[in-house]
């Protein structure tokens, strides 16, 4: 039979090359030194592995490739594509983004997603193939452009071969970091899988069961997997370490934590979110801070929370009962309440439903030609709660500013504006994302060549529900000049104006009646469609013969078509959606055409010092019908020294051009703190204590006044394509490796060093970058940045960012320069065989520069891209048994070494900050038992010690919850237990 009879074969063949080239592990070498007499007869077969498309027996690389099989998911309690792939040290030594970190912060791919980055560079550079063609991409909202990885469940991979090598001359444009190629299970065995993980505490449980049925025949064979995946919501609550946020920080002379003290507690102050009476203007002779919180348990007054104390004036603040002035100095930002019970309640990890059919099949038309086909159908469901505050925009004038307040707000009183800051639940969203994926081919040989021909469809329908807060409600619900009362109905959300009790302390601390809930919440619903369509077809063999061997070659060409319509909410369409992210409709095609080649040359053989040397070439022509053409090239060079030694090396450019969604996304409006984007904000203070550089000061000095302290009203961030403004991004990337493996392939070591250098990267630039680079220049008056933003017209003393323009762009350079190490051995003993497997990756540099003039900007050390990242995996079999430890190895960071100032101010005092994250090691240790010839049952604990993840001081890093840091690298859940119980049939 043309393929069928090469199935098992070309896995083994495949494990040792992973072994060889990559050092997946000298145990899948081992494991199959049992070959039947039969097949030690057979000539070897040439099969195709990642890293070219020539079909050969020799599987040495150039190109170093890692080999992750669903044994190391098994042992050590992993669920998900996701978790195996991180624990690759390749991804391991960056963020990745998880379900988790799609909760509260705008991801590519929408809430829920899960995508691969290798090297850090982003997973739009990381380019994902399913059984050696593209996946395509999934997810919701306008910035779908990679695979979700959540779409393919575990229970279908053998193995997953990561090439560690930028390859655009291979597989086109995103295989810029390197390219992960999962290869599903074949053969004719039919299984029934459960699975399931408990943490210690509640919260975060998972579970999953599938049926898998195989089947080979005479003439090809057939696979179905049905699998039901199930991750149970962890609430922020459900930890003690992302509850609510400390300041975490240290007194600098005793190294004692000195946050103020919750008098209520004994404690140091929790500062998540805030909600009460804030007040400006602050006219007042008795004004103090800028909030005002109710005392809803008799606690303020209980222990001592000074009030508002008159001066006799008739402009002095007044309040009703039971309203304390917070917030002002040390002691009372003790008083503060900022913790409310919602926090307890938002998701950490959502809860998440995932169900999939795959189904893939051979048939050999003739003893020459053979038919494939695969399909895969998935449906996730998200569920993410949370809660937020919100306000008028538009703050209550007291009498004394004109206006009357209504009988409701009775004792408030003074010269300040009221600006009601009230709690709410509603907020949250529900994402269903339905992926279908068909693959049909035919592949066969001609005389010695072998050809392949395929098309490859992919649809993603992505369904985004978000809870909002209607603008025209909110904006209707009343101001001092109308009474506070309002009639009607709202022009947009359609509803029947309802009073808005704004100065109920109840209804600020979010208990709202369900006529107020009715009339301002709602939710949104958007739809997102991304199809993908390619063709391709090669063919290879041999050319002719050299003294060295014969020369290998391969040549193709293949069509690509990509589209995308993300079709927000009506809401949202019509900027209806209160201090959320509002945009248009984003639509957009592109059309890839390429033709592509590769060639080996055996150069020298059977020569002193040169067992073999090859030379492998490939190039390719792509043109992109939104922005042009390019080639692309690669060559590498693979030394056989002899005595087990063998040198690679490769050199090769990439070219990306840009996705879809950063040409053609439309406006997108979101919302950012004033505080978290601009320097000028306080800059007199800021200067005063250090904190802003002479430059920052001097330039916010030219645009607002000493006197501005806070803006009333957050930041308006709008993104947009870049179509017509951005170009392609191109690249190169660089291996030089060492390889030795001893005589009985029992050991085996390996070192490359690489480098990437990725010119003319498309980015986003933050809100954060335009305007604080704007403010750094050193040609302030003609710095573009500068005109990417307005600012407010001062009025009320309000000179805050107005509006940002976040626009792609490109940028000058990223280079990324490392070493990757691997160690295996394998060991037989009197009561069975040792297994030991590691590998290591030490980040040299991740070094980003944002224009020609910039100062080049460095992350490794910084939180989320540690220098050491390893992988230790030592196995001992015994007879039915096999025991497994796992160490998963994050090195140390320390991203102070990076800021202008060592310490915090904090109340004009300066103090130590925690910025530093140790180096974390998480154990796993399992026992995998056959109690019968069809039944195997895997049991372990996950995170063995129950390490947390590190905390650092408020500002340290971007994604922090509660005090932790918040990165891919740590583990959320704590100590679990993990069954995993296949019965085979």
């Amino acid at each position: 039979m043309f393929k069928n009879n090469v199935i098992s074969k070309s896995v083994r063949l495949a494990m040792v090359f992973g072994a060889s080239a990559g050092f997946a592990s000298v145990a899948m070498a081992q494991q199959e030194e049992n070959t039947t007499e039969e097949a030690k007869e057979q000539p070897a077969e040439r099969i195709q592995v990642i890293g070219s498309r020539i079909r050969t027996d020799n599987f040495g690389s150039a190109t170093p490739v890692d080999i992750l099989t669903t044994d190391i998911a098994e042992t050590q309690g992993l669920m998900t594509l996701g978790d195996l792939l991180r624990t690759s040290t390749i991804a391991a030594g960056s963020n990745q983004i998880t379900s988790a970190l799609t909760v509260g912060f705008n991801q590519d791919g929408g809430a829920g997603s899960e995508t691969i980055s290798l090297r850090g560079l982003g997973a739009n550079r990381t380019l994902v193939l399913l059984n050696g063609r593209r996946a395509g991409p999934a997810g919701t909202r306008g910035g779908v452009s990679s695979f979700d990885l959540n779409t393919l469940p575990i229970s279908v991979i053998e193995r997953v071969e990561i090439l560690k090598d930028g390859a655009s001359s291979l597989y086109g444009s995103d295989a810029v970091a390197g390219v992960v190629n999962i290869i599903t299970k074949k053969g004719d065995e039919s299984t029934i899988n459960v699975y399931g993980s408990k943490p210690m505490e509640s919260g975060g449980e998972s579970y999953s069961g599938n049926i898998t049925f195989g089947k080979t025949f005479d003439r090809g064979s057939v696979r179905v997997l049905a699998d039901y995946k199930k991750t149970m919501e962890l609430t922020r609550g459900d930890r003690d370490y992302y509850g609510c946020a400390e300041r975490y920080i240290f007194d600098v002379a005793t190294g004692e934590q000195a946050d103020p003290i919750d008098p209520r507690t004994g404690k140091a102050h929790c500062n998540d979110l805030a909600w009460g009476m804030w007040m400006y203007n602050g006219g007042a002779p008795n004004y103090r801070g800028t909030v005002a919180q109710y005392d809803y348990d008799g606690s303020m007054a209980n222990f001592g929370a000074p009030g508002y104390v008159s001066t006799g004036s008739p402009l002095d603040i007044t309040t009703p009962a039971g309203w304390f002035p917070v917030g002002y100095d040390r002691v009372s930002d003790g008083y503060t309440q900022a913790n409310h019970p919602f926090l307890d309640r938002e998701t950490f990890i959502p809860e998440t439903d995932v169900m999939s059919l795959y189904v893939q099949g051979d048939y050999d038309l003739t003893d020459s030609v053979s038919a494939y086909a695969e399909a895969l159908h998935s449906k996730r469901k998200t569920v993410i709660n949370s809660f937020r505050q919100f306000w008028h925009d538009a703050a209550f004038y007291t009498p004394l500013f004109g206006d009357e307040l209504p009988p409701s707000a009775a004792g408030w009183g003074g010269a300040v504006l009221l600006d009601p800051t009230v709690m709410t639940d509603h907020s949250g969203s529900e994402t269903t994302v339905d992926y279908s994926r068909i693959v049909l081919g035919l592949e066969g040989n001609l005389g010695d060549y072998f050809w392949d021909v395929s098309y490859q469809y992919s649809h993603n329908k992505g369904v985004y529900e978000n809870a909002i807060i209607f603008n025209d409600s909110l904006m209707s619900s009343g101001q001092a000049s109308q009474g506070f009362s309002c009639n009607g109905t709202t022009p947009i959300s359609k509803r029947n104006c309802v009073t808005v009790p704004w100065f109920d302390p109840h209804f600020i601390n979010g208990d709202i009646s369900q006529e107020v809930r009715d009339y301002l919440f709602g939710w949104d619903r958007g739809e997102t469609i991304y199809k993908q369509q390619t063709i391709d077809a090669y063919i290879t063999g041999d050319l002719f013969e050299l003294p060295a061997g014969g020369v290998g070659f391969a040549f193709g060409s293949s069509f690509q078509r990509d589209e995308i319509e993300d079709t927000p909410g009506y809401n949202t369409l019509n900027d209806n959606v209160w201090g959320s992210t509002s945009s248009g409709i984003t639509a957009g095609a592109s059309n890839t055409r390429a033709v592509y080649g590769e060639v080996n040359i055996p150069l020298l053989a059977d020569l002193p010092f040169v067992n073999a040397l090859d030379l492998s070439v490939s190039s390719r022509y792509t043109d992109v019908s939104t922005y042009g053409d390019d080639v692309t090239y690669k060559a590498g060079l693979n030394w056989d020294i002899g005595a087990g030694f063998r040198v690679r090396a490769s050199r090769g450019s990439s070219f990306r051009s840009p996705a879809l969604f950063e040409l053609f996304l439309k406006d997108q409006t979101g919302y950012v703190s004033q505080g978290s984007i601009d320097p000028c904000q306080n800059w007199f203070e800021k200067f005063q204590n250090g904190t802003i550089s002479d430059r920052v000061a001097e330039n916010c000095a030219k645009d607002v006044p000493e006197n501005f302290v806070r803006s009333i009203s957050s930041a308006q961030v709008t993104t947009r394509g870049g179509a017509g403004n951005v170009s392609a991004e191109t690249s190169v990337s660089e291996i030089l490796g060492l390889v030795w493996t001893s005589e009985d392939s029992k050991i085996a070591a390996s070192i490359d060093y690489y480098t990437i250098e990725i010119s003319d990267e498309i980015t986003q630039l933050t809100a954060a970058q335009v305007v604080g680079g704007c403010y750094n220049s050193e040609n302030f008056e003609t710095e573009p940045l500068c005109d990417l933003f307005t600012r407010l017209d001062g009025t009320n003393d309000d000179w805050g960012i107005d509006n940002v323009d976040s626009t792609y762009v490109n940028i000058a350079t990223q280079v990324v320069k490392g070493v990757d190490i691997g160690l295996s051995y394998a060991h037989d003993v009197s009561y069975g065989q040792f297994i030991f497997d590691y590998k290591h990756t030490i980040q040299l540099t991740k070094e980003t520069q944002l224009f020609a003039d910039s100062d080049p900007i460095e992350y490794i050390s910084r939180t989320g891209f540690p220098k050491h990242v390893g992988n230790l995996n030592a196995t001992l079999r015994m007879d039915d048994w096999r025991f497994t430890w796992n160490a998963q190895i994050i090195g140390k960071t320390d991203p102070k070494k990076f800021l202008t100032k060592p310490t915090v101010t904090y109340r004009g005092v300066e103090y130590a900050m925690v910025s530093r994250t140790p180096t974390s090691i998480y154990h796993s240790v399992s026992a995998s038992v056959d109690i019968m010839e069809n039944l195997d049952v895997t049991f372990g604990f996950a995170n063995l010690f129950d390490k947390v993840p590190p905390k650092v001081t408020t500002g340290v890093t971007g994604y922090r919850q509660g005090t932790s840091v918040m990165q891919s690298q740590y583990d959320p859940l704590g100590r679990r237990l993990f069954v995993n119980v296949t019965y085979s049939f």
